[in-house]
């Protein structure tokens, strides 16, 4: 089955993911939620105005040096229902806090159907970007979510191959576990150990990236998998399902 690559990149000393709320159960079970994954702007404004603290704030603010050349760039993301507001929203609410520019250029060309998937469908199904980038310009990116990190990896990786350079990402919600997104050497090491390297380079050949560009949540799920051959397996299944 020949699968487009998306682009990927090595971590180096990328920052952990700014969470808004760690709360998932309450922002999924929030009133305006369901409309607001669905399209509606208004629903996805008072979502995020609900979730966007001043210690939120404050903790972008730390993190990250948000001068006016940076760019804020959301995941523009087509769901069942239509296209996700919940990024965009989050996105206008930043900008409109620390007077920063919004790039719309770059959006997500497929639909993955992340949402309440589970690993090996996010790992089989990964989400593809295209737009322009303006090269030496820094970005944050946004997100409503963050489970692996692979959409955010693969956004990443678009920016960054054509000349950008991005300086962090924050979400609405994800689990803290979720925040940490840059593969550390450890957890590399355990995955080449227990999988060796066939399956790396049937990785490689599938996904376009070797193992060193996987998010650490990913690796480590692939990590706690038995074999080779059942991830290789789940991988196929997934992509024809």
């Amino acid at each position: 089955m020949n699968v487009p690559h998306a682009p990927r990149l090595l971590w180096r000393d990328f920052p952990a993911i700014v969470i808004a709320t760690t709360d998932e159960k309450r922002v999924k079970h929030h009133v305006c939620y369901a409309d607001a994954k669905s399209g509606d702007p208004l629903a996805a404004a008072l979502l995020v105005r609900e979730f966007c603290t001043e210690q939120y704030l404050a903790c972008l603010s730390r993190s990250f040096r948000l001068q006016p050349n940076v760019r804020l760039a959301a995941v523009h993301a087509e769901e069942e229902f239509g296209r996700n507001q919940i990024a965009q929203a989050l996105s206008v609410f930043i900008a409109n806090r620390f007077d920063l520019a919004l790039d719309d250029c770059i959006v997500q060309i497929n639909i993955v159907n992340h949402t309440g998937a589970k690993g090996f469908a996010r790992l089989a199904s990964q989400a593809l970007f295209e737009g322009d980038v303006e090269r030496g310009c820094e970005y944050l990116l946004v997100d409503d979510f963050v489970g692996q990190g692979g959409t955010m990896a693969n956004f990443r990786g678009h920016i960054e191959t054509l000349g950008g350079l991005v300086i962090g990402a924050t979400v609405v919600t994800g689990k803290p576990y979720s925040a940490k997104i840059a593969l550390t050497a450890h957890t590399l090491s355990a995955l080449r150990s227990k999988h060796g390297s066939a399956l790396e380079y049937w990785w490689e050949e599938q996904f376009g990236f070797g193992f060193d560009c996987l998010t650490e949540s990913e690796a480590r799920y692939l990590c706690n998998t038995a074999d080779a051959d059942a991830i290789r397996n789940r991988i196929l299944e997934d992509r024809q399902t």
